[in-house]
């Protein structure tokens, strides 16, 4: 029995092992294709029209920054409209709704789109503005961006390509230095947007429409089927969709667009549990027809890597059982050989994941302006905290696997916004106890998985101490990553929720 649990464990860490080498690919694709850089194929001689869609639900503490913003965006009157669609249930729609009578005073095309129910939420809300919009092209802002005047300036003329059917450009962040979780988080955003879009992009790969700050030709998303609200994640799913039909997408990491980070891990919990489960829900329903599409095979290994990446929370979870029992076989078994195993196993399966977000940073940090003069070091030090979180999101995501595998339905449950940033650091922390603590769109929810986290923190935490008393001090550090990675988590969630309970008390 011992042995079987011992294979069954080495199996896993070969399987993880080869999404660790893919994430030494993704950095040998980044560094292939770097310098390609696109440009426009020509300009408009005469400007298109253009609509921007603003897909809102509950977000009082935003929306009106949302579209001072989006109202300053440089392009002429006559061609730009604004679409508000507002699905809210609270006061939000009031303040949205004054706010774009304001804004049409001042003679700027806006439109207050209210819908009375959450019919395919998002999508179903983009879908309903689709059918009055007047745009040739359609951009989109979710209620946390805060995009650029010179938005459309640095992207509209790409669409000369007549190919062209999304440009998506990256995400920077509002509040990147307000807590350990929120540069945990840009840090995982970075590796998203600035390696794995640029690397697919430029080398011939499929990639995403991440749902907000991106551009897309009207004509394209009707022909690829429209918004369709069968998943959660309708971003990924209309992007595969696209893409199959021939559309040419462009990732734009020059041109970015700031947005809020979650600030709480139960807040951040729920938006990775959706995103997992949508691109499970898009695995299921596409990749199929991707196997039978006559694309190229590097584009179909890749859209198995891409879309099908959250099936490896599933083999974390079973590792982080296995572990603990792997290691007092091992010791029992005396099973020397197996060392020989561990030196490449650790630098495909861990340290893969440590290099590709140290590279990350790297990059963000020496190439671009947001980051321009950061530190190294700094960076660095987060690293052991990024992977531990990330096998602490284990038990939620894949939670949000087996419920998109059994074709369990849960609705679309927004990220909260508090309009928190780093421009003043008393602020903001002036924000989390006024703002946050009393936020009446907090996730206060106690469930299973947060019990689960710290059971198997326990459960690392006995492990770290058997490992002590018989001196196996060389596998105490990536032992106490999964110790430090679900404590971690359920510690913030559980905090966030106590936290809750004594604002309403107080």
């Amino acid at each position: 029995m011992k042995l079987l649990l011992l294979y069954g464990y080495l199996l896993i860490i070969v399987i993880l092992s080869i999404y660790g080498f893919h994430r030494y690919y993704i950095i040998f694709l980044f560094k292939k294709y770097k310098k390609k850089v696109a440009v426009p194929k020509q300009y408009f001689k005469k400007l298109p029209r253009v609509t921007i869609q603003l897909p809102v639900f509950n977000e009082k503490y935003v929306v009106e920054r949302l579209i001072d913003v989006v109202c300053n965006i440089r392009y002429p009157k006559n061609l730009l409209e604004i679409q508000v669609l507002d699905d809210s249930t609270d006061d939000t729609k009031d303040k949205a709704k004054a706010k774009c009578v304001e804004k049409k005073k001042q003679g700027i095309d806006i439109q207050f789109i209210h819908r009375v129910n959450r019919q395919g939420f998002k999508a179903g809300a983009l879908e309903n503005g689709l059918k009055t919009a007047k745009g040739e092209f359609i951009a989109i802002f979710d209620a946390d961006f805060v995009p650029n005047e010179d938005f459309l300036e640095k992207t509209v003329h790409y669409f000369t390509d007549e190919k062209i059917g999304m440009i998506q450009t990256r995400w920077d962040h509002l509040n990147r230095s307000y807590s350990l979780l929120t540069e945990c988080q840009s840090i995982l955003l970075d590796g998203h947007f600035m390696l794995e879009h640029t690397a697919r992009n430029r080398s011939g790969r499929f990639f995403n429409f991440n749902g907000t700050a991106g551009v897309w030709r009207k004509n394209a998303i009707s022909d690829a089927g429209g918004w369709q609200h069968d998943t959660l994640t309708e971003d990924l799913d209309l992007s595969y969709r696209a893409q199959l039909k021939g559309w040419q997408f462009l990732y734009l990491p020059h041109v970015t667009v700031p947005a809020e980070l979650p600030v709480e891990m139960t807040a951040f919990k729920a938006q990775q549990f959706r995103w997992a489960k949508g691109s499970i829900q898009t695995f299921i329903k596409l990749f199929g027809k991707i196997i039978k599409s006559n694309i190229a095979f590097k584009q179909k290994i890749e859209t198995f890597f891409h879309i099908g990446a959250n099936f490896a929370y599933v083999l974390m979870l079973i590792l982080s059982i296995l572990l603990p029992i792997n290691l007092m076989a091992r010791l029992s078994l005396e099973t020397t050989g197996l060392k020989f195993f561990d030196l490449p196993i650790f630098f495909l399966a861990t340290f893969s994941v440590m290099l590709f977000y140290l590279y990350t940073e790297y990059v963000v940090i020496n190439e671009t302006l947001t980051m321009k003069g950061k530190s190294k070091l700094k960076s660095a030090l987060y690293m052991p905290v990024v992977l531990a979180m990330g096998i602490g999101l284990s038990i939620n995501n894949c939670k949000a696997v087996f419920e998109a595998l059994i074709r369990k339905n849960t609705p679309f449950n927004r990220t909260p916004k508090y309009n928190v940033v780093d421009d003043d650091r008393k602020l903001a922390i002036q924000s989390t106890v006024s703002g946050v603590t009393s936020n009446v769109y907090r996730l206060k929810e106690m469930n299973w998985v947060v019990v689960v986290e710290y059971a198997l923190g326990i459960y690392f935490t006995f492990t770290v101490l058997y490992l002590l008393v018989n001196k196996l001090y060389s596998s105490i550090p990536f032992t106490m990553l999964f110790q430090f990675g679900f404590l971690y988590t359920a510690l913030l969630s559980s905090g966030n929720i106590f936290m809750r309970r004594k604002s309403v008390r107080t």
